[in-house]
């Protein structure tokens, strides 16, 4: 999406360690204008996929996770960090690690907001290794929903991530895919 492509030029930094730091406009301020484009994109590529649910994982996935499925008209659930005294004993749950906070955290979702008749699209930020698409990934075959797409905003391309997803069959959707980057340039695929 070239929207998006010339916002990550303009805005975006490549910082140590492979971090691409886009917090100004899409998980920290977000920009409102930019993410309904993105949810209206991710809506239009998944329009037929009869997709009954948005999932996505805490917290900087939220802004285009609620974008997609306020665009398709269906609910998002929120996979969370830490089980709270209000979640229900009945919960799938999966380990993710985090590139950016360099830590492992267990996942999980209410059983009562997921289950067999439900088409979930999934849609973060970022798409890098693709550990948080597999954990997400593994939540709704916990559930025995169907997975119907893979949606991200910035894909980094050299991480490897799209082909784990692919592996399990799951369609992938990047409206920005960066083949590479370092402090002076980003290179998008």
């Amino acid at each position: 999406m070239k929207l998006l492509e010339e916002k990550i030029l303009k805005e975006g930094k490549v910082l140590d360690g492979g971090v691409l730091k886009v917090d100004g406009f899409l998980n920290h301020r977000l920009d409102a204008a930019l993410l309904t484009a993105l949810g209206k994109d991710i809506a239009s590529k998944f329009e037929k996929s009869g997709a009954t649910l948005v999932l996505t994982v805490e917290s900087s996935g939220i802004a285009v996770a609620f974008a997609a499925a306020q665009a398709l008209n269906v609910p998002v659930l929120v996979a969370k960090k830490h089980k709270s005294v209000n979640i229900a004993d009945g919960v799938y749950a999966a380990p993710v690690f985090s590139f950016t906070h360099k830590t492992e955290n267990t996942v999980l979702v209410s059983a009562e907001y997921i289950g067999e008749g439900d088409k979930v699209l999934v849609v973060d930020d970022f798409l890098a290794s693709g550990n948080a698409a597999i954990g997400l990934l593994s939540l709704i075959e916990q559930a025995g929903a169907t997975p119907v797409g893979f949606a991200v905003a910035i894909e980094k391309e050299e991480q490897g991530g799209r082909a784990l997803i692919e592996k399990k069959g799951v369609p992938v959707y990047s409206l920005a895919r960066i083949q590479k980057m370092s402090a002076n340039e980003i290179i998008f695929g």
